[in-house]
Protein backbone atom coordinates (compact mmCIF):
# COMPACT_ATOMS: atom_id res chain seq x y z
CA UNK A 1 0.00 0.00 0.00
CA UNK A 2 1.37 3.38 -1.00
CA UNK A 3 1.46 6.15 1.59
CA UNK A 4 0.85 9.68 0.40
CA UNK A 5 1.50 12.89 2.24
CA UNK A 6 -1.31 15.40 2.05
CA UNK A 7 -0.44 19.06 2.40
CA UNK A 8 -3.30 21.18 3.72
CA UNK A 9 -3.69 24.90 3.92
CA UNK A 10 -4.29 26.44 7.35
CA UNK A 11 -8.02 26.71 6.60
CA UNK A 12 -8.18 23.08 5.48
CA UNK A 13 -6.27 21.98 8.57
CA UNK A 14 -8.63 23.88 10.86
CA UNK A 15 -11.64 22.32 9.12
CA UNK A 16 -10.14 18.84 9.52
CA UNK A 17 -9.45 19.48 13.21
CA UNK A 18 -12.99 20.76 13.73
CA UNK A 19 -14.45 17.68 12.05
CA UNK A 20 -12.27 15.39 14.21
CA UNK A 21 -13.34 17.29 17.31
CA UNK A 22 -17.01 16.89 16.42
CA UNK A 23 -16.58 13.14 15.90
CA UNK A 24 -14.81 12.73 19.23
CA UNK A 25 -17.48 14.82 20.96
CA UNK A 26 -20.26 12.70 19.42
CA UNK A 27 -18.61 9.46 20.57
CA UNK A 28 -18.04 10.85 24.04
CA UNK A 29 -21.65 12.03 24.23
CA UNK A 30 -22.88 8.55 23.31
CA UNK A 31 -20.66 6.93 25.93
CA UNK A 32 -21.53 9.51 28.59
CA UNK A 33 -25.17 8.34 28.69
CA UNK A 34 -24.03 5.17 30.40
CA UNK A 35 -21.92 6.95 33.07
CA UNK A 36 -23.09 7.65 36.61
CA UNK A 37 -24.48 11.12 37.33
CA UNK A 38 -21.51 12.37 39.42
CA UNK A 39 -19.00 11.40 36.70
CA UNK A 40 -21.05 13.08 33.99
CA UNK A 41 -21.22 16.28 36.11
CA UNK A 42 -17.45 16.28 36.56
CA UNK A 43 -17.03 15.80 32.79
CA UNK A 44 -19.44 18.66 32.15
CA UNK A 45 -17.45 20.96 34.47
CA UNK A 46 -14.20 19.89 32.80
CA UNK A 47 -15.66 20.61 29.33
CA UNK A 48 -16.79 24.07 30.41
CA UNK A 49 -13.36 24.78 31.90
CA UNK A 50 -11.64 23.61 28.70
CA UNK A 51 -13.92 25.81 26.57
CA UNK A 52 -13.22 28.83 28.77
CA UNK A 53 -9.46 28.24 28.50
CA UNK A 54 -9.75 27.95 24.73
CA UNK A 55 -11.66 31.25 24.57
CA UNK A 56 -9.03 32.96 26.74
CA UNK A 57 -6.23 31.53 24.59
CA UNK A 58 -7.94 32.82 21.42
CA UNK A 59 -8.41 36.26 22.96
CA UNK A 60 -4.78 36.37 24.12
CA UNK A 61 -3.60 35.29 20.67
CA UNK A 62 -5.76 37.92 18.98
CA UNK A 63 -4.47 40.59 21.38
CA UNK A 64 -0.88 39.51 20.79
CA UNK A 65 -1.37 39.63 17.02
CA UNK A 66 -2.96 43.07 17.25
CA UNK A 67 -0.16 44.30 19.50
CA UNK A 68 2.48 42.87 17.13
CA UNK A 69 0.88 44.61 14.17
CA UNK A 70 0.71 47.87 16.11
CA UNK A 71 4.29 47.65 17.39
CA UNK A 72 5.66 46.17 14.20
CA UNK A 73 4.38 48.88 11.87
CA UNK A 74 7.70 50.71 11.92
CA UNK A 75 9.53 47.45 11.21
CA UNK A 76 7.13 46.77 8.35
CA UNK A 77 7.83 50.28 7.06
CA UNK A 78 11.57 49.66 7.21
CA UNK A 79 11.22 46.36 5.38
CA UNK A 80 8.98 47.83 2.71
CA UNK A 81 5.76 46.18 3.82
CA UNK A 82 2.36 47.74 4.29
CA UNK A 83 0.86 51.05 3.34
CA UNK A 84 1.21 53.46 0.46
CA UNK A 85 3.82 55.48 2.28
CA UNK A 86 6.30 52.62 2.28
CA UNK A 87 5.63 51.58 -1.32
CA UNK A 88 7.57 54.53 -2.72
CA UNK A 89 10.33 53.94 -0.15
CA UNK A 90 10.63 50.29 -1.20
CA UNK A 91 10.76 51.27 -4.89
CA UNK A 92 13.41 53.89 -4.14
CA UNK A 93 15.48 51.41 -2.15
CA UNK A 94 15.19 48.88 -4.98
CA UNK A 95 16.28 51.41 -7.62
CA UNK A 96 19.19 52.74 -5.57
CA UNK A 97 21.66 49.91 -6.41
CA UNK A 98 20.86 50.25 -10.12
CA UNK A 99 21.44 54.00 -9.97
CA UNK A 100 24.78 53.42 -8.19
CA UNK A 101 25.80 50.92 -10.87
CA UNK A 102 24.97 53.33 -13.70
CA UNK A 103 26.82 56.16 -11.94
CA UNK A 104 29.83 53.85 -11.53
CA UNK A 105 29.81 53.07 -15.26
CA UNK A 106 29.75 56.78 -16.11
CA UNK A 107 32.61 57.43 -13.68
CA UNK A 108 34.69 54.61 -15.21
CA UNK A 109 34.06 55.91 -18.72
CA UNK A 110 34.96 59.46 -17.65
CA UNK A 111 38.24 58.31 -16.09
CA UNK A 112 39.09 56.23 -19.17
CA UNK A 113 38.44 59.20 -21.45
CA UNK A 114 40.60 61.46 -19.27
CA UNK A 115 43.46 58.93 -19.42
CA UNK A 116 43.21 58.79 -23.21
CA UNK A 117 43.23 62.58 -23.45
CA UNK A 118 46.22 62.80 -21.10
CA UNK A 119 48.14 60.22 -23.16
CA UNK A 120 47.35 62.05 -26.42
CA UNK A 121 48.37 65.38 -24.86
CA UNK A 122 51.64 63.88 -23.70
CA UNK A 123 52.41 62.58 -27.21
CA UNK A 124 51.46 65.93 -28.76
CA UNK A 125 53.66 67.82 -26.32
CA UNK A 126 56.59 65.50 -27.07
CA UNK A 127 56.09 65.94 -30.81
CA UNK A 128 55.85 69.71 -30.58
CA UNK A 129 58.94 69.93 -28.38
CA UNK A 130 60.99 67.70 -30.68
CA UNK A 131 62.53 68.68 -34.01
CA UNK A 132 60.61 66.48 -36.45
CA UNK A 133 60.39 67.37 -40.13
CA UNK A 134 56.83 67.85 -41.49
CA UNK A 135 57.29 64.95 -43.94
CA UNK A 136 57.61 62.54 -41.00
CA UNK A 137 53.97 63.10 -40.04
CA UNK A 138 52.77 61.56 -43.34
CA UNK A 139 55.02 58.51 -43.00
CA UNK A 140 53.04 55.31 -42.06
CA UNK A 141 55.94 54.06 -39.93
CA UNK A 142 55.78 57.22 -37.82
CA UNK A 143 52.32 56.30 -36.56
CA UNK A 144 53.65 52.88 -35.52
CA UNK A 145 56.58 54.60 -33.85
CA UNK A 146 54.16 56.67 -31.80
CA UNK A 147 52.19 53.60 -30.69
CA UNK A 148 55.31 51.90 -29.24
CA UNK A 149 55.69 52.88 -25.57
CA UNK A 150 58.95 54.64 -24.66
CA UNK A 151 60.78 54.15 -21.41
Amino acid sequence: MKKSNIILSSGGLEALQARFGLRVAARLSEASRELPHDVSERLKASRELALERARLARRAEAATNTQMVGNGSSAALNLGGGGNRSDWWFKFASALPIAALVAGFFFIEHMHTRQQIAAAAEIDAALLADDVPPAAYSDPGFVEFLKVPRN
